[in-house]
């Protein structure tokens, strides 16, 4: 079982272990667990990149999909959605926040305990959050939520958001 409770297929790497990450290619120490292909969450993989198809992308062609479960148990999902106005447009990852929000019946579909993002590779590493989803994550989320990165094709790299995010902002209020 994973720290969100999801159950792990196929070979993770524990915390502390020197791997060549997927995402920037170089060998570091995990602080967050690696995954192996296939060794995601499998409902969160199959949402997150069913609705990658459903973005709006013209102007960059960059499908991005997002899925995320709720502590309540509930799968909400988002994709980017762009615009000419380029700071207009909305991540896959915030807009699967909003709809998480948005569909909430209480406190605890209003946190996440684990999120997938499907999108291409770039330059053959997996595509990790923006800044500032990283830290709308962390409004909705405590650092040992597992996000869980992935092409289409299923390649994978999980790490903790307090990796990806170490000194988060916050006022201690959290939903």
């Amino acid at each position: 079982m994973g720290a969100a409770g999801v159950a792990r297929k196929g070979r993770c790497v524990p915390p502390g272990v020197a791997r060549k990450c997927p995402v920037s290619g170089r060998r570091r120490r995990l602080e967050g667990w690696e995954n192996q292909r296939g060794g995601m969450d499998p409902e969160l993989f199959e949402a997150a990149r069913a609705v990658r198809e459903k973005a709006y992308a013209p102007y960059s062609r960059f499908l991005v999909g997002a899925a995320l479960r709720t502590e309540a148990g509930s799968v909400r999902v988002g994709c980017n959605v762009e615009n000419a106005a380029y700071p207009l447009g909305c991540c896959a990852e915030s807009a699967a926040i909003a709809v998480m929000i948005a569909a909430s019946s209480g406190p605890e579909d209003r946190r996440i305990a684990a999120i997938c993002i499907v999108a291409e590779t770039v330059d053959g590493r997996l595509t990790t959050p923006c800044g500032g989803c990283r830290q709308r994550m962390a409004e909705f989320a405590g650092p040992d939520v597992e996000i869980q990165l992935a092409d289409p094709d299923g390649r994978t790299c999980s790490f903790r958001l307090g990796t990806l995010l170490p000194e988060a902002f916050g006022l201690g209020r959290r939903p």
